[in-house]
């Protein structure tokens, strides 16, 4: 369990927040529609194997059998508000 929950703890307190599991074509699709809602977009490999089930990143009792041998197609969509220290303002007035 370590790598994972290392990782799914770092990306927490990086402020990233878990959406859902998908693959194409709706991760591009989900990918431009978070973007142009205004947030930043990481997309984390799922694990692999029995690698799931001692994953912090699933729900206790979480269904993967549709991932299983697929892993590598799927991936996990996280979002968190965009930093606007850049000092750009998209206000219109």
């Amino acid at each position: 369990m370590g790598d994972q929950a290392s990782r799914f703890e770092d990306l927490q307190r990086e402020g990233w927040n878990r959406q859902f599991i998908t693959n194409e074509p709706r991760l591009s699709e989900a990918v431009e529609l978070y973007e142009q809602s205004g947030f930043e977009v990481h997309l984390e490999s799922i694990p692999k194997g029995d690698e799931i089930d001692r994953c912090p990143q699933g729900e206790a009792g979480e269904c993967r059998i549709c991932f299983e041998g697929n892993e590598d197609q799927y991936k996990i969509i996280y979002t968190r508000p965009k930093d606007d220290s850049d000092g750009l303002d998209d206000e219109l007035f």
